[in-house]
């Protein structure tokens, strides 16, 4: 365990990919401390390599990841809320549902998607209220759950987000009108 522990904190992008690739049926709270710490390493391979451990392992780690919802780091915050949504967590939404309010676009876009996953429908005033968010990732986000969770947009909402003048915002109303 301890030198596992050090791969995952000194080792190269290699070594700890490595060792992720073992973890996916972790319960030892300290290493899954240390598998969700690299959901924001520097490696994109390893952060995905933690992600896939994470969303693969059959043990009640549910309660653990919700706690780290409401950590400093931004990375960790977004992509615990993607991995819960992925193992269909449902019992997260009320947490998640806070970070839809977070200072950084990239959770809050994260929640968002999280939230599409789980069919929160229960989220709909938060989707639509996304629209308006200052940051365009955000508003792809809660659209993409509109259209996923079927809510009604009205015209004057469709006219508001194509004022964005972005393609893919663009094609993702069309997916509506039809």
């Amino acid at each position: 365990m301890e030198n596992i522990s050090k791969v995952l904190e000194f080792g190269n992008s290699k070594e700890k990919i490595e060792i992720l690739e073992t973890l996916d049926n972790e319960d030892n709270p300290n290493l899954l401390e240390k598998i969700i710490s690299k959901l924001d390493d520097d490696d994109f391979e390893v952060r995905g390599e933690a992600f896939s451990s994470l969303l693969l392992n059959k043990n009640k780690i549910s309660n653990f990841l919700i706690n780290n919802l409401s950590t400093a780091n931004k990375n960790i915050r977004g992509f615990t809320s993607l991995v819960l949504a992925n193992r269909n967590e449902t019992s997260a939404i009320p947490e998640i549902i806070k970070l839809v309010k977070d200072e950084s676009s990239t959770v809050r876009s994260c929640a968002l998607g999280a939230l599409g996953h789980l069919k929160a429908i229960e989220a709909k005033e938060i989707f639509l209220e996304a629209l308006l968010d200052s940051n365009i990732e955000v508003k792809k986000s809660a659209l993409h759950a509109i259209i996923e969770l079927k809510i009604q947009l009205s015209e004057e909402k469709i006219n508001e987000i194509l004022k964005e003048k972005d393609p893919e915002i663009e094609k993702m109303i069309s997916l509506i009108k039809k």
